[in-house]
């Protein structure tokens, strides 16, 4: 008798949580929208046409603003 789909699922990830570990869902873009290339290319110009001061400032900027980051 074999088991079901969601039988072997349940018993994969039972295992896992018995090792410690834990799921965890992370979106990401579509890489397949159109708006995404879109947004990569506006964003891509932007850097690239940025003075290098002016781009490593916001970068700066932006890092201190993110909570737990170290640089």
């Amino acid at each position: 008798m074999s088991m079901s789909i969601r039988e072997k699922v349940r018993r994969h990830r039972n295992k896992l949580k018995n090792r410690g570990l834990r799921p965890v869902q992370i979106w990401v873009p579509d890489t397949r929208s159109p708006d995404l290339a879109k947004e990569l290319r506006r964003q891509s110009i932007l850097a690239s046409t940025a003075d290098s001061n002016e781009l490593m400032d916001a970068l700066d900027i932006n890092m201190a603003e993110t909570e737990g980051w170290r640089w």
